[in-house]
């Protein structure tokens, strides 16, 4: 079993004693989602730590888009429950790249495949996102990609 699924349940345990009721709920719909990532598919199978990673990054960036939502809807106090579910579950994430940090590994990429222009964006992409996997949003990469290449 995944070290970091053992670590939500532990958690999420924790949580109820502790009578933590948005913890507890955040918990449980990230270990909800992990089960059925694990039950998608032709056969059941066991998450990787890895794969368990993507799911808590993919629910993270629903509690981001999901504040995003409500705030533009003017209900600032469903926004700050998606925040605050969102910063529950960026506790099991691994820490986020600051720009400094992205910015020269994209250089580093740049300079590797010997990109000249925006046509090789795909290529500089390709060799950066593994690098920063699940320390990086797509969208981020992307525009420091484009800032660099133009």
């Amino acid at each position: 079993m995944s070290a970091l699924k053992d670590r939500l349940r532990a958690d999420l345990t924790a949580a109820m004693k502790a009578r933590d009721s948005l913890r507890a709920s955040t918990l449980r719909m990230t270990l909800t989602e992990v089960t059925n990532a694990e039950v998608a598919g032709t056969a059941a199978r066991e998450l990787s730590d890895a794969e368990v990673l993507e799911v808590l990054d993919k629910e993270a960036k629903k509690r981001r888009e999901a504040a995003e939502a409500f705030d533009q809807a003017g209900r600032a106090e469903l926004a700050a429950k998606e925040r605050t579910e969102g910063e529950i579950i960026a506790e099991y994430l691994p820490v986020q790249l600051s720009e400094d940090e992205l910015a020269e590994i994209v250089r580093t990429a740049i300079a590797e495949v010997g990109a000249s222009g925006m046509k090789d964006m795909g290529a500089v992409m390709k060799i950066v996102q593994p690098q920063v996997k699940g320390r990086a949003e797509g969208g981020r990469i992307a525009a420091v990609v484009r800032g660099q290449l133009s």
